[in-house]
Parts: C-alpha cells; sequence; structure tokens
C-alpha cells in the first residue's frame, strides 16, 4: 500500500465534501480529465500519467435505459435513421454530463462497398448462431460423443479446402473491385474462446463429462478449434493482401465459461488454443493478448499469467492484488460489473 501523506489526505476530505454539498457529484474539470486519460491510456503503466485510465468503452446497450425507450435490438440493427436518431440524442445527454460525444453517428459504409459475409468458426463446426435473451448465443451441434466423433470428421473434411467453406459466391467480384479502392476485408482477431465456445458447441455437462471421461477426444476437439482459427485467420490475412510477417499482431477472447474448467482440464483444453494463437498473433512482448471472463477467475489465474495476457477483464469479485499477482503486466479493464455501470444501478 502507498504512504499518503498529510497533503493526500487533507485533498481527499475535501473531495468529499465537495460530493456531499453538490449533490454526489464529483467536482470535475472535463477537459483536463479527457486529456489526462488520453494520456493515460498510451501507456497505463507509465510512471508520469496523472491519473490510472478509466477502461470502458461505449457501446449501444445504455442507449434505451438512458433515453427511456423500450429496447430493440432488431430495429437497432435494421433500421438505420431510427439508430442513427437514438445515438445522436444519446451524445447530447453524453455531452453535457461528461464532455464528449462517445457513440459513433457515421451511418454505415454502402453495401457496394462492403464485402458479403463470410462464414466464421460457428460454420465450420455447424453451430447456429441465434439471438435470445438480448444476446448472441450459439445452438449445441452434438449431443453424444458419438455425434461429436462425427462433428469432428466433417470438420477435419472441411479443413481440406477450407477458404472454399468460409468465403460466400461474389467474395472475389468484390475483393476485386474493392481493393484497388483500398477497402480490405476485416480481419479474424477475436473469437468467443475456446471453452465457452466448446460449452456451447457439445453442451456444458457434456464438455466438462468429456474432460474427465475422454481426455483423448477432448484433446481431439481443442486441436481442431486451434487448427480451424488459425486456417480462417491465415485466409483473411491472405484476402487482405498480408503475409504471415505483415499480418497485423494481437488476439482478443471472451471465455466466460473457462471458468467452469478445473485448472487440470484448462490445461488440456483451453490453453492449448490460446497458446497456439498467440505464438502465431502476439509473439512480441508488446502484442495485445487479451482474455475477458466474467467470473472469478483465480484458480486460472497461473496459466494465464503464463501465457502472457496484456490484458484482463474478469468478474468484480477478483482483486487487483490477486490479478497481479499472475498478470504483472496486464491491463486491467474494469473491476466493476458492466451491467450496474452500463444501467446506472447507483445502490
Amino acid at each position: 500500500m502507498a504512504n499518503f501523506s498529510k497533503e493526500h489526505i487533507e485533498k481527499a476530505r475535501w473531495l468529499v465534501g465537495e460530493t456531499r454539498k453538490n449533490g454526489g457529484l464529483a467536482p470535475l474539470d472535463v477537459e483536463r480529465f479527457w486529456h489526462d486519460q488520453d494520456e493515460a491510456a498510451k501507456d497505463p503503466f507509465s510512471k508520469d500519467i496523472k491519473q490510472v485510465p478509466l477502461g470502458i468503452f461505449h457501446s449501444w446497450e445504455p442507449v434505451f435505459d438512458e433515453l427511456g425507450i423500450e429496447e430493440d435490438f432488431w430495429k437497432f440493427e435494421n433500421d438505420e435513421k431510427w439508430a442513427l436518431d437514438l445515438k445522436k440524442a444519446y451524445n447530447d445527454k453524453a455531452e453535457k454530463t461528461i464532455g464528449r460525444r462517445i457513440l459513433p453517428e457515421s451511418p454505415r459504409p454502402p453495401k457496394q462497398d462492403c464485402y458479403p459475409e463470410h462464414k466464421k468458426l460457428h460454420d465450420v463446426f455447424e453451430a447456429r448462431n441465434i439471438w435470445h435473451n438480448g444476446s448472441w448465443w450459439l445452438e449445441q451441434s452434438a449431443n453424444t460423443e458419438d455425434e461429436l466423433k462425427a462433428l469432428l470428421d466433417r470438420v477435419e473434411g472441411r479443413l481440406g479446402n477450407l477458404r472454399g467453406f468460409i468465403l460466400p459466391d461474389g467474395w472475389d467480384d468484390a475483393k476485386s473491385r474493392l481493393m484497388p479502392r483500398g477497402i480490405k476485408p476485416q480481419l479474424y482477431r477475436h473469437q468467443r474462446g475456446p471453452c465457452t465456445f466448446a460449452t456451447s458447441v457439445y453442451g456444458t455437462e457434456n464438455m466438462i463429462f468429456l474432460c474427465l471421461d475422454n481426455p483423448e477426444l477432448a484433446a481431439r476437439f481443442s486441436k481442431l478449434i486451434l487448427k480451424t482459427m488459425l486456417g480462417i485467420a491465415s485466409i483473411l490475412d491472405e484476402e487482405a493482401g498480408y503475409s504471415p510477417e505483415t499480418a497485423p499482431k494481437g488476439f482478443s477472447f471472451f471465455d466466460d465459461n473457462c471458468c467452469l474448467f478445473n485448472p487440470e482440464m484448462y490445461e488440456l483444453f483451453g490453453y492449448p488454443v490460446l497458446k497456439g494463437i498467440f505464438e502465431r498473433y502476439s509473439p512480441s512482448p508488446g502484442d495485445s493478448r487479451y482474455q475477458h471472463s466474467d467470473s472469478n477467475m483465480v484458480h486460472l489465474l497461473p496459466q494465464l499469467g503464463c501465457l502472457g495476457v496484456t490484458g484482463v477483464n474478469f468478474g468484480p469479485t477478483l482483486s487487483v492484488l490477486e490479478i497481479r499477482e499472475h498478470c504483472p503486466k496486464a491491463v486491467i479493464y474494469g473491476q466493476f460489473a458492466p451491467f450496474t455501470f452500463s444501467r446506472n444501478e447507483e445502490e
């Protein structure tokens, strides 16, 4: 713990008093805050920064609560004028409160300036992605060990011509039209983590028992996830004009369900996927290696530390000291439940 001087303590007492007088709002120089925030974000570990960077991002979810409008995801996705009007109204309020317009107000590029949608990892593993209860969910595509073996056989078959499987009709025409204009296809640098992905494809209980009862099949599942991910990433790199040497670095995983795996199970299944991806796409110390898990991840921190993660976002019950013990060079993005923040649950 730091040794606070008398000056620090007096300043803290003044701040508390001013906050109480201001109805619970702390006095804030907004322009100075954002200037210091931008400087801190450049190097969160610098000894010269004036504040710890605020590790949040703003997405569309808070718009409805803030404006008092019933949430309608599909209309927000498909009625661009309505969505832009809501973003503008939200930004009008945000600008008065925090001094910045934080949601993008630019319209989407016209369809002729976009690549057709390609298939993704879940398509290779035959899992449908559906919108349910305010989020995207993968539907299970195998229910028994025999079904999983057959699924993995089909996945291996697709790897022989993965480019032909994931790229849709019209892709080459779009590429020949857009690449000369400098419009590149989006790269593959983010994935639902291997444990969460597997529990979706094969079922949560099934996956736990598979690691315990049939580790050879579990290891095969893990290896095929990694091989497919590397294949998709390599194809999209090449389509965008990059070689393995010039391809942009960094990769992020969102893996909430890895908390269900004990260290031995994670070592068998999840760890090899992250290790393989990071070795290919984050080989240098400064390359981004990000892990999000909305859970108490204390039992997997040693392995994540060995992977050299540079950014983490865990459940709010996990202390900074626990994270720092194993991930000394990781930027900690938040120690606060995200929906508590985005829904302004003041209590």
